[in-house]
C-alpha cells in the first residue's frame, strides 16, 4: 500500500517551478508556429524562381526554363536547404542525440542526401540535378508543422481560456474609499467590490449583499448559485445581479483557478499509455523507412538498371513520404483536447494512466455519506398521529427547535414556523419542550415516550425505524400528534447515474461506515449491493478483493476526506469535491461538481479518447502501408510514379486529417 501511494504520489510531483513552465510551453509553441510560418513563407519565395529556372521542371509543365544558370540554382537552393531545412537539421540532431531517430531524421537525410547529390551533379558528376524538387519538398514541409502546430496551439488554448477568467481589475475598498488595483495586488483579508455582471477577482467570503453567481465555467454547475453573507465565492466565477463586497481568502496559487490550471497542464503534459506505443511505432517506423530507402534505391540502379538519379529520387521520396509524423500527432493532440474538454465539465484529470483506466470500468464503489447521499440531515417524513395536520405539526415543530442547538433540532427548525414559543426546556439526551399558544408542547424520542407510559402503535411510524431513520415523536397536552422522520438524505443525480452506469454494464456496490439498517435502505432505493460497517482499512480491503476477481477495472469514489487510502488503492480514484475545497490531494480524477453525473461524462469522454487514439493511430500508420510501396515506384512499370513534392504533399496532409480528426472530439462532448 505504502509503496503504491508513493508511486502514485511521485507521478503527480513535479518541478517546483511548473506553473511557470507550463506557460511557457504553451509560449514555446506559439514561437515555433511563428518560426515555421516565416520559414514557409521565404522558402516559398525564392522557390519560385528556382522552378523557373529548372529545365526539369519546366518541361513537365510544357515550357521552356527562362535562364538556365546552374549558379544560381545552387545559390538558391542552398538558400532554401540551409534556412527552411534549418528546424529539421537541428531536429535531427536532438533526435540522433537521444538515440531515438524519428520524423526529423527522416526529413534532413531526405534533404541532405538530395542537397549533396545535386551539388555533386552541378559539379559534374554523373546524373541530374533534383533542386527543384528539394525545395518543393522543403517549403510543403514547413507547411504541414506550421499547419500542425496550429491545432496544438488550438489544444492548449484551453489554458489561456481558464487564464482569461480572471479580470485585470479589482475594486478594492480602503478606508471607505473606492480604489481599483490590478489583480496581482490583493491580499488576503482586502475587500473588493464587485458589481453586478463583473467578474469577482478572487476566491473569498461574503461580507455584504447578495445576489446569484454564475460558477458554471469553474464548476460545470449550470445554475447560478445564491450567495449571501457568509457564502464563500471562486475567483473567476461571474457575478449576476447584485452589488457585493468580498473579503478574499485566497490569492495568486492557492486560489482555486491556479489550482484547475496546474492540474490541467500537468495532465496534459503527463505521458499517456497510448502515447509510448506510439512512439515505438514511430522509431520502428523511422528504422523501416531507413531500410527500404536504401533497399529501394539498390534495387533501381543495380537490379533494375535504372539512372543513379532515377534511383536516388524514388529513395529520397520514399523517406520522405514514411515520415511517422501523423504518428507523432496522433496521441498529444486527443490527449490535450480531451483534457480541456473535460476540464469544460469540471472534471479535472490529474492522473492520465487512470483517465485511460476509465474505460475499462467494471466495478464502482461508492462512499455513502456526501457521496451517494447529501451528507447531512433533512426531514424525510412526516406522519399524523392525532388529528394535526402535517403542515401544523412542522409549523409548531420548527418555530420550537429554532431554539435548540442540536443537529436534530437544527434540521426540523429549516422550516419556516414563527409561533410566539415560552418556557422552551431542554430534556437532557431525550428532547426539548415549550409552550405554544398557551398548550405544553413536547418533542423527544421515543424512549421518552415510553418512560412516560405513552405507547406508539402505528405501522408507518415502525417502518420508519425499521429504515435506520432517526424519529421524533411530538405531543401536545400529554397526548401524541406526530412523528417526525429524519435522514440523509439520497442525492437527486445518484438514481438516474447508477442507473444510467448500470445500462454501461457496470456493476455498482456501496462501502459505507455506517449502520446496517441505514445502509440496506440507500443501497435498496438505488438497487445495488452494499457492504456496511467499515473502517477506513476496511474499505481499500473490499477494493483489493474486488481488484483480484474483476476481469476489467475497479474505480473507488469517494469525498476524498476518509476515503484517501481507498482511492489511492483503487484503478481510478475519483474525487468528488464539493465545490472548491477540492481533495486535491486523493484522488486521480476530481469531479469539481458535487454530482455523479460527472462519472458517466468521465467514462464517455474516456471512451471516445481511446477511440480517437486508435482512429488516428490505424489512419497514420496504415497510410504508409500503402504509401511506401508507391513511393519506392512498384507501379512504375503501370506509369505511375510519385515525385518527391508529392510525396511531402500526402504525408501533410495525413497529418493534417489526424489533427481535424483529433479536434472532433469537442464535438462529442
Amino acid at each position: 500500500m505504502e509503496k503504491k501511494m508513493k508511486e502514485k504520489h511521485n507521478h503527480h510531483s513535479h518541478s517546483p517551478n511548473s506553473s511557470k513552465g507550463g506557460h511557457s510551453h504553451h509560449d514555446h509553441h506559439k514561437h515555433m508556429m511563428e518560426d515555421f510560418k516565416k520559414r514557409f513563407i521565404v522558402s516559398t519565395l525564392l522557390t519560385i524562381p528556382i522552378l523557373l529556372i529548372s529545365p526539369g521542371f519546366m518541361e513537365i509543365i510544357g515550357l521552356k526554363a527562362i535562364y538556365e544558370n546552374t549558379l544560381l540554382l545552387i545559390i538558391l537552393s542552398s538558400a532554401v536547404y540551409f534556412y527552411g531545412g534549418k528546424p529539421f537539421l537541428e531536429g535531427s540532431i536532438k533526435e540522433l542525440k537521444k538515440k531515438s531517430p524519428g520524423m526529423m531524421t527522416l526529413i534532413a537525410l531526405a534533404i541532405t542526401t538530395s542537397y549533396l547529390y545535386s551539388i555533386a551533379v552541378s559539379l559534374g558528376l554523373e546524373g541530374k540535378t533534383f533542386f527543384w524538387e528539394l525545395t518543393t519538398l522543403i517549403s510543403i514541409m514547413l507547411l504541414g508543422h506550421w499547419i500542425e502546430m496550429k491545432s496544438v496551439l488550438g489544444a492548449s488554448k484551453a489554458l489561456e481560456e481558464l487564464v482569461k477568467l480572471l479580470p485585470s481589475k479589482a475594486h478594492l475598498i480602503k478606508g471607505g474609499k473606492i480604489i481599483d488595483v490590478p489583480i496581482e495586488k490583493l491580499k488576503v483579508g482586502d475587500v473588493v467590490l464587485v458589481k453586478a455582471g463583473e467578474k469577482i477577482p478572487a476566491d473569498g467570503r461574503v461580507v455584504k449583499g447578495e445576489t446569484y453567481v454564475n460558477e458554471s465555467l469553474l464548476t460545470g454547475e449550470s445554475k447560478p448559485v445564491k450567495k449571501a453573507k457568509g457564502d464563500e465565492v471562486i475567483g473567476g466565477s461571474i457575478n449576476g445581479i447584485g452589488v457585493i463586497e468580498v473579503e478574499i481568502t485566497k490569492v495568486g496559487k492557492d486560489s482555486f483557478l491556479s489550482q484547475v490550471i496546474e492540474m490541467v497542464k500537468r495532465a496534459q503534459e503527463t505521458k499517456s499509455r497510448t502515447q509510448d506505443l506510439a512512439n515505438k511505432a514511430a522509431f520502428i517506423l523511422t528504422i523501416i523507412a531507413i531500410t527500404s530507402s536504401l533497399i529501394t534505391f539498390i534495387a533501381w540502379r543495380f537490379f533494375l538498371n535504372q539512372t543513379t538519379t532515377f534511383a536516388l529520387e524514388r529513395a529520397v521520396t520514399l523517406m520522405v513520404i514514411t515520415c511517422p509524423h501523423a504518428l507523432g500527432l496522433a496521441i498529444p493532440l486527443v490527449v490535450a483536447i480531451s483534457t480541456s474538454l473535460s476540464a469544460r465539465k469540471g472534471i479535472l484529470i490529474r492522473n492520465r494512466l487512470a483517465f485511460e483506466n476509465a474505460k475499462d470500468l467494471e466495478y464502482i464503489l461508492f462512499d455513502k455519506t456526501g457521496t451517494l447521499t447529501e451528507g447531512e440531515f433533512k426531514v424525510s417524513d412526516v406522519v399524523e398521529l392525532g388529528n394535526i395536520k402535517r403542515e401544523e405539526i412542522l409549523k409548531i415543530a420548527s418555530s420550537i427547535e429554532k431554539k435548540s442547538e442540536h443537529p436534530i433540532g437544527k434540521a426540523i427548525a429549516q422550516y419556516k414556523g414563527n409561533l410566539k414559543v415560552v418556557d422552551f426546556k431542554v430534556i437532557p439526551g431525550k428532547g426539548v419542550k415549550a409552550k405554544v399558544n398557551g398548550k405544553e408542547v413536547e418533542i423527544a424520542s421515543k424512549n421518552y415516550f415510553e418512560e412516560e407510559g405513552i405507547k406508539v402503535k402505528n405501522k408507518k411510524v415502525e417502518e420508519l425505524f425499521k429504515q435506520g431513520k432517526t424519529v421524533v415523536l411530538m405531543a401536545i397536552q400529554g397526548k401524541l400528534v406526530g412523528a417526525i422522520a429524519l435522514s440523509d438524505k439520497i442525492k437527486e443525480d445518484a438514481r438516474e447515474s447508477i442507473k444510467k452506469l448500470k445500462e454501461m454494464g457496470i456493476k455498482c456496490i456501496m462501502l459505507t461506515g455506517d449502520n446496517e439498517k441505514v445502509a440496506r435502505y440507500v443501497a435498496n432505493e438505488l438497487g445495488i449491493e452494499y457492504y456496511a460497517e467499515l473502517l477506513p482499512q476496511e474499505k481499500l480491503k473490499k477494493i483489493e478483493e474486488f481488484q483480484k476477481k474483476a476481469k476489467g477495472k475497479v474505480a473507488m469514489v469517494g469525498d476524498g476526506i476518509n476515503d484517501a487510502p481507498a482511492l489511492a488503492k483503487a484503478d481510478v480514484g475519483i474525487a468528488i469535491g464539493a465545490g472548491t475545497n477540492v481533495a486535491i490531494e486523493s484522488g486521480d480524477i476530481i469531479l469539481v461538481r458535487n454530482n455523479l453525473r460527472g462519472i458517466v461524462e468521465l467514462i464517455k469522454i474516456a471512451k471516445s479518447t481511446y477511440r480517437k487514439m486508435i482512429e488516428n493511430l490505424a489512419w497514420a500508420t496504415g497510410y504508409n502501408v500503402i504509401a511506401i510501396p508507391l513511393a519506392g515506384g512498384v507501379l512504375y512499370y503501370q506509369g505511375i510514379l510519385l515525385s518527391p513534392a508529392i510525396a511531402a504533399l500526402l504525408m501533410s496532409l495525413s497529418t493534417v486529417i489526424v489533427a481535424i480528426n483529433a479536434q472532433l472530439l469537442k464535438r462529442e462532448g
